[in-house]
Order: structure tokens, then C-alpha cells, then sequence
């Protein structure tokens, strides 16, 4: 089973409750996400299945949008209000300071990672370090705010729509407006309505997929998994013919010169003679296609074989507070 499949992921769930309930429904554990979301998040959760996971940190747009709820007059020690109030501010935040925000946060921008986020430091987890009360410095990171929109600005809250990079914390964004104004600012609710190509509209529930799985089994499953194609098609392709497709496969270095190319530049999608995508690729100094990534190929060693768990990016290392998948509230499986 290999492909591509949106989740909605509803408040509640961490992003490993997702993919640990999804290997259940698929019968694999070759399956990873597009995008960690809090817990108290909720919105556009790509899962990549099979061979599709190496395919995660290929795509060729990582932007994502977000709709973020936001109060002023507050700093909490997460920036959410899920967290512990370490300071309040009784002054009223105007509807006229959205403009200086604007200004002040779109554009290419450094942020500080959270401590309640998973950014390593010396091996360990900011957010375990941060629970035990303990925090440490970080260094900041480049990020870009595409776009920052704001609407029903009055009482001291707001709604916030961001397009912005991977990588970026919506709630550090909202902290550090908190700061810039003097007020002090937390997250109070965040959806991601998209997450590269995928939008709202192309999720399906977790309760969905469950009822596909109720009534087919896996089969059913893989039936609304989308091909790597729909990631890809904003790439110019290289097609190959049936032996260039088999030479590729096998791990044979293709002149250039020879393929058929939509156009002379890449990074390209790798199409085979039938028209699929088993690779990314580029011009390679020597003119030949320099391979980025296979999709598919020689099989491959397993997950606990290679030592490999592509997926574990936060609170999501199996076992950690996660016991039986079968517990989780509001799932059956």
C-alpha cells in the first residue's frame, strides 16, 4: 500500500495518535506525517504510506496556512492557553495595532523555537526539558511569514490568518506580538487549513476512514489513498522509456542527454514508461539525471531493521504515553 491520504485531525490527538491509528488501518508501520500539530490543534494532517514516506522532505511546497485565535494581555509559559500564566497586562490592545503587526511580522523573520517544542538540544527533546522546569538557550531560526491577515480585532482578541514556512511556531508568532505590543499574547485556537497542495477538502476524518476499513478492510483503505502524483505535478518531468524505467529502477546512472525532459532545468519528476512517478531527480554536474530520491525500486530494509522511525518529531516516540491505540477516545478500531 502506497500513497498519500489527508486526515483531519481533530483536538485531542497528537500527530503520532494519528499515524499509530492509520498503521492500523493500512497494516503497515511504514507510515509517516506531513507536519506535527499540537495537541489542542487541528486541521490538515498529510499521511504518507509506504514508499510514499520517502517522499516527505521532497515536496516541492512546504507552505503552510494557518487560522489562528489569539488574546492579548497574557504570556504563559507554552503561549497557548493550555499552559501556566506567568503574566497578565490590563491594557486594551486597538484594532489600528493589526497594521503595525502586519508590518512588523511578514517577510523573512528569525524565531526563537519554543521550549515546549521538539527541537533537540544536546540530545533531548526542548519539551521534556520543559516540563521538568528547566530552560535552556535557543538558537533562533529563519522563517518566512508569506502573508498575515487579522479580522474581528476588538476586546483584546483576534483572528489571525497566516501563510507562512515549514517550520514556523504559530504560537511563538503570536507570543512575540504579545512582546512587540507589551501586552503579552497566547494561541487560543489554531487550525491548519493547508499543508502544501492539500486543503480542507481533501481530508477525510478519522471516523471515515475507520468506516472504509469496517466495510472493505485495507483494500477499502487504500482506495482513498491519492498517488505521489498529485505532490509532483508542478515539476517538470523526465519520462523515461520501458528500459531507462527498468535502468533507473535498478540503480543505473542515465545520461541526461537521452531523456525526455519537459524542460532543460529541474529538479525533475521521475515519470516511468507507464507514467508514474518512481523518482525526483536533477541535472547532475556531469550530465547525467542525478537522482535525489527512488519512490520505488529493490525493496528495502525494514523500519526497525534500518533503525529507522522517519515520523517520531515530538511527543510521538512509540510507547511514551501512548500504551494501546484502541483506547483513544471517540475511535474505534
Amino acid at each position: 500500500m502506497n500513497g498519500v491520504i489527508c486526515i483531519y485531525k481533530e483536538k485531542g490527538y497528537t500527530s503520532f495518535d494519528v499515524v499509530a491509528i492509520m498503521r492500523r488501518f493500512c497494516g503497515t508501520k511504514k507510515i509517516g506525517h506531513g507536519g506535527t500539530l499540537d495537541p489542542m490543534a487541528e486541521g490538515v494532517l498529510p499521511i504518507f504510506v509506504g514508499t510514499a514516506t520517502k517522499a516527505v522532505d521532497y515536496c516541492p511546497d512546504n507552505t503552510k496556512e494557518y487560522r489562528a485565535g489569539i488574546h492579548f494581555g497574557i504570556t504563559t509559559d507554552t503561549q497557548d492557553f493550555t499552559g501556566k500564566v506567568l503574566a497578565t497586562s490590563d491594557e486594551h490592545v486597538s484594532a489600528n495595532a493589526q497594521y503595525v503587526l502586519k508590518s512588523k511580522f511578514t517577510g523573512e523573520l528569525m524565531q526563537t523555537p519554543p521550549m515546549y517544542s521538539a527541537v533537540q538540544v544536546d540530545g533531548q527533546r526542548l519539551y521534556e526539558l520543559a516540563r521538568k522546569g528547566i530552560e535552556v538557550d535557543r538558537e533562533p531560526r529563519a522563517i518566512s511569514v508569506f502573508s498575515l491577515e487579522f479580522e474581528d480585532f476588538r476586546d483584546n482578541n483576534a483572528t489571525m490568518t497566516v501563510s507562512c514556512s515549514k517550520g514556523t511556531y504559530i504560537r511563538t508568532l503570536i507570543h512575540d506580538m504579545g512582546v512587540e505590543l507589551g501586552t503579552g499574547a497566547i494561541m487560543t485556537s489554531l487550525v491548519r487549513t493547508r499543508s502544501g497542495n492539500f486543503t480542507l477538502r481533501d481530508c477525510y476524518k478519522l471516523s471515515e476512514v475507520r468506516e472504509a476499513s469496517e466495510k472493505g478492510g485495507k483494500d477499502a483503505v487504500e482506495k482513498l489513498l491519492m498517488p505521489l502524483d498529485i505532490i509532483f505535478n508542478a515539476l517538470p518531468a523526465a519520462r523515461l522509456t520501458e528500459q531507462q524505467t527498468r535502468m533507473f529502477l535498478n540503480g543505473v546512472v542515465l545520461d541526461i542527454g537521452r531523456v525526455n525532459l519537459d524542460r532543460p532545468d529541474g529538479p525533475f519528476r521521475v515519470l516511468s514508461a507507464g507514467g508514474r512517478v518512481i523518482g525526483i531527480a536533477s541535472r547532475g554536474e556531469n550530465s547525467d539525471l542525478a537522482v535525489m530520491q527512488r519512490f520505488f525500486g529493490a525493496p528495502e530494509k525494514k523500519a526497525e531493521e534500518s533503525g529507522e522511525d522517519s515520523e517520531e518529531t515530538e511527543e510521538n516516540k512509540p510507547g511514551s504515553h501512548l500504551k494501546d491505540v484502541s483506547g483513544l477516545k471517540g475511535v474505534k478500531l
